[in-house]
């Protein structure tokens, strides 16, 4: 399969693995030598330069029954790789990334990942489940951790992707609607910052504003508006009377145009009074302040779930628990952030 072998016997040889160079003058980290590189008297000493005073070569005695670092990842990503997923043509030091072809959002099956970690062996880390991500981006990655691992490890891989892990589901919705209720804007007392806000985050899935109203805190006119609203729109934000004072009908309205809310609230914060509901398949979304005042809140860890078009229960709701407080850093770097991350 492979020995070890000072340097200097290896003239002649094959080398059985990459070896890697970390340059950090030039900023560089890559394939110094690629395997199956066959050594010459000259390379000796860039490879003692490189620290590789041994090396592997391949030997071909025994082999037949072992798999080579870069023909396992090549084998096995077609099986890790399932829609709007691609991947490296050719391993690099053994390893192969995948990339989304779409924006949409990513899905990973966590116990498929888990359960190939399991094995030691392999490596296949991924990005989070559930976050969105952008035509290109890196999701996930494979090797094997040493240089050669068995057959049979590769034949349990396979068998555990019966179905791939990793996918991404394009954004299905299109068009959005946005209601902005509250006496003090409808009045003209305050000027409204919630559409242009919903504007900036809705443009970044490619999600087009088509209807838009501002109305004054009256439950039957809201009602009447969410209603015509419904028939045009594939989802709907309302703003304004989410909470819980006297005067705030913004939920009842909801409720009374016909609306299954799936849950008042959801554990998040900040954002603990974002509200889910849905009228046949088109989600209807009340929208808290606490939007306008924090970059991230509970809002944007649901829209991309919403905008692909899955229907969210109220015991995954719960499940956000975990994870769901803010670290209201000082700098935000959502969504690259443990935040809504279950």
């Amino acid at each position: 399969m492979f020995r070890k072998v000072k340097v200097e016997d290896a003239v002649g040889f094959r080398l059985a693995h990459d070896i890697t160079e970390v340059n950090l003058e030039k900023k560089f980290k890559g394939v110094a030598f690629k395997r199956g590189y066959l050594i010459k008297k000259e390379d000796i000493e860039r490879l003692k330069s490189l620290g590789k005073y041994y090396v592997f070569v391949l030997d071909e005695i025994n082999a037949t029954d072992f798999v080579h670092e870069d023909d396992a990842a090549t084998e096995l990503a077609p099986y890790i790789a399932g829609e709007n997923i691609f991947y490296d043509e050719q391993p690099s030091e053994g390893k192969i990334n995948f990339y989304a072809t779409t924006h949409g959002l990513l899905k990973i099956d966590k116990q498929r990942v888990i359960s190939i970690n399991k094995l030691k062996i392999p490596s296949l880390p991924t990005k989070h489940s559930n976050i969105p991500v952008k035509k290109g981006d890196t999701v996930a990655a494979f090797r094997i951790i040493p240089l050669y691992c068995e057959k049979e490890l590769v034949a349990e891989v396979k068998k555990i992707l019966s179905s791939p892990a990793i996918k991404v589901v394009p954004y299905k919705l299109k068009s959005a609607g946005i209601i902005v209720t509250g006496n003090e804007i409808y009045n003209g007392k305050i000027k409204d910052k919630f559409y242009p806000l919903m504007e900036s985050k809705l443009k970044e899935y490619g999600l087009k504003i088509t209807d838009t109203s501002i109305l004054p805190d009256d439950k039957e006119i809201i009602t009447a508006e969410i209603k015509i609203f419904l028939k045009k729109v594939d989802i709907l934000f309302i703003t304004g009377g989410t909470s819980v004072d006297p005067d705030d009908n913004t939920k009842l309205a909801i409720k009374e145009a016909g609306v299954n809310i799936v849950q008042e609230g959801n554990p998040i914060q900040p954002g603990n009074n974002f509200t889910i509901g849905y009228f046949d398949d088109i989600p209807v979304c009340a929208v808290p302040a606490a939007a306008l005042y924090y970059r991230a809140t509970a809002l944007d860890i649901f829209l991309p779930r919403l905008l692909a078009g899955e229907q969210i229960t109220a015991d995954e709701i719960a499940e956000y628990s975990v994870g769901g407080l803010c670290h209201f850093c000082k700098v935000c770097v959502f969504p690259v952030c443990p935040f809504g991350k279950v």
